[in-house]
């Protein structure tokens, strides 16, 4: 049974390293993984904004509960049984300054992953 749902770029190396390590850990396939670059998704998901999806990490919970960021990557790593590596960065003292770098990590991963090319830059602008 699908516990969650996770919504990923699977043009993004990083993203693609993280889902294969997920995938040989869910072992008993309760995570869907969704790429949010797959020919099939806007027919299959028509209601939801592929840019918001790629902005950050999204996971919807089989209840319809959806979570993102930092959040969205504990309940992955939760479900497969791994959810203790990442705690610690959702604890009240450290989340405002994890949030962050995820943020900043988040806007700048195409950059980071050698994807930059102006398509994937919606805020630039040529002079």
């Amino acid at each position: 049974m699908i516990k969650l749902t996770l919504f990923y770029d699977g043009n993004c190396p990083l993203c693609n390293f993280e889902v294969r390590h997920l995938r040989r850990w869910d072992s008993c396939d309760e995570i869907r993984f969704v790429d949010i670059n797959n020919d099939e998704f806007t027919a299959c998901y028509p209601d939801l904004d592929r840019a918001k999806l790629d902005a950050i990490l999204h996971a919807q919970w089989a209840n319809g509960t959806w979570v993102s960021g930092l959040d969205a990557t504990l309940a992955v790593w939760r479900v497969v049984g791994k959810g203790g590596w990442i705690a610690p960065l959702r604890w009240p003292l450290i989340r405002p300054f994890a949030d962050v770098l995820y943020g900043l990590f988040a806007r700048y991963r195409h950059q980071l992953t050698g994807r930059a090319d102006i398509s994937d830059c919606s805020k630039c602008q040529l002079k």
